[in-house]
């Protein structure tokens, strides 16, 4: 039996749609009045202290907002600066928009070392609040539309996310951007 996060993804299963925003405000907005999501949780700033962009430091800061649309989480992300970043090569790649896909993980390590045996390439590291690393790769054996970022599915990773899809159930349009939780 696959195990269920308790916001109704499975483990190994895409839990998360990103994009990269020029103005996180006014795409936070689209996002619900137009696709019917929220409400949205911001963090003004994420700039992990154990953060690596290809194999080296990286100080790029960004602001994220994160909201469900049924059971999928959407996450928004706006660079606050010009270090290189995932976020910043994207918008030079390809312009603002569809970034990268989440995927839930018990083991980011052991999926990681899964998925660069199949030809993917880790091109960002970080710690994140909720406990363990995300990684972001990108490469395999198909064109990708963007990266894969592998999501430890920690306890608290659990919690945290399914608090903001509860927020979400019945949602009246009332307080539509509110702290990251």
């Amino acid at each position: 039996m696959t195990q269920m996060l308790g916001f109704g993804q499975p483990f190994g299963g895409v839990m998360q749609t990103a994009f990269v925003v020029e103005d996180i405000r006014a795409s936070i907005a689209h996002f619900q009045r137009d696709c019917g999501a929220g409400p949205f949780f911001l963090l003004d700033h994420f700039l992990s202290p154990e953060q690596f962009y290809r194999g080296a430091p990286s100080t790029a800061d960004v602001t994220i907002a994160m909201g469900f649309a049924g059971h999928m989480q959407i996450e928004l992300i706006q660079p606050l600066d010009g270090n290189p970043s995932v976020y910043r090569e994207t918008i030079e790649q390809r312009g603002y928009g569809f970034h990268h896909f989440g995927i839930a993980c018990a083991d980011v390590e052991a999926d990681l070392s899964a998925y660069t045996a199949r030809g993917y390439d880790l091109a960002f590291k970080a710690a994140v609040p909720t406990g363990g690393s995300v990684a972001y790769l990108e490469g395999g054996d198909v064109s990708a539309p963007g990266f894969l970022e592998l999501i430890p599915a920690t306890p608290g990773m659990d919690a945290h996310f399914t608090a903001m899809w509860l927020a979400s159930l019945g949602w009246d349009g009332a307080d539509p951007i509110r702290p990251f939780i």
